[in-house]
């Protein structure tokens, strides 16, 4: 059987992915949506359930980095303590350093691969497990999504802010800070960028929530934000980020890719578009090469 691409998958298929992967609606409910439209669209819809094994662009035991899991404490967050991936180049270090912000189910394998890409690329890379007062990401996105979904988002949002200064103090960190991140992660990367203030050199949102207008005015780092054609949810603030952003005279790109879908530099579903995840990435490393020097 051909794998299913995305030229295939009807876009009302991948509308009810996304609310799917927003916690809108359950996975029984997604597939019965789908099987509604037809054996086509039921088909397509099993077709966008992640394979991680795709998403291993960067093996675990690449020579060109080192990693290891650590613990650091986050006091005002949801345990008191976070469990992150922590991945360094090969070398003494040290290091301009990023940190690699989760969708909204965790610390999975994607988001592993990411913070061992940022590693070759020369940064010194934290992935936070947002889940970790919870038993951390629990082996698939379904069981995943329903625990993050529990948190206190507030405090979910400390872990990471917390998570952002441990890295910056690290002691193979350059004290030069980035932070990117996916779906939840890039609205949360949007947030550090107003919380953290000139503790922050760039950020880079995936396809993440403007931060609130309030607080556009504390932000200092330079933005770089990459944004799917087919995501009104997320695009609809931007136009107005873009203002708040002139108006405080922060330094700002806003590149929207053609023809993809909300997700799409994550590799291990379909909504994976290789033109776009591919050019995404080549700005995110030179962005962080420029400001994080």
């Amino acid at each position: 059987m051909t794998a299913i691409t995305q030229v295939e998958i009807d876009q009302q298929v991948f509308d009810l992915y996304d609310e799917y992967c927003h916690g809108r609606i359950d996975r029984r409910e997604f597939l019965k949506r789908a099987a509604a439209l037809g054996g086509a669209a039921l088909i397509a819809a099993q077709g966008l359930f992640p394979n991680y094994a795709k998403a291993q662009t960067i093996s675990f035991t690449d020579n060109r980095i080192k990693a290891t899991y650590v613990t650091y404490p986050s006091p005002g967050g949801n345990g008191g303590h976070v469990r992150g991936y922590l991945v360094q180049p090969a070398g003494n270090g040290p290091w301009p350093a990023v940190l690699v912000i989760h969708e909204n189910r965790g610390l999975n394998p994607y988001i592993e691969d990411v913070a061992r890409r940022a590693a070759v690329e020369g940064f010194l890379a934290l992935a936070p497990d947002g889940l970790t007062p919870l038993g951390g990401y629990p082996g698939n996105d379904d069981d995943a999504s329903a625990l993050q979904a529990k948190l206190d988002q507030g405090k979910l949002r400390t872990d990471m802010l917390n998570g952002a200064r441990f890295l910056k103090e690290h002691s193979l960190s350059t004290k030069k800070l980035g932070a990117t991140g996916f779906c939840w992660g890039g609205g949360t990367t949007n947030f550090l960028a107003a919380a953290l203030g000139a503790d922050l050199q760039a950020a880079v949102p995936y396809y993440g929530v403007a931060a609130d207008t309030g607080s556009v005015a504390r932000i200092k780092a330079p933005i770089l934000a990459h944004l799917a054609e087919q995501d009104p949810r997320v695009n609809q603030a931007y136009t107005t980020y873009q203002q708040e952003l002139k108006k405080a005279g922060v330094r700002h790109e806003i590149h929207l890719y053609p023809g993809t879908q909300h997700g799409f530099h994550n590799d291990s579903t379909p909504r994976y578009n290789e033109a776009a995840a591919k050019l995404s990435w080549e700005r995110t490393v030179a962005f962080f090469k420029k400001n994080l020097a």
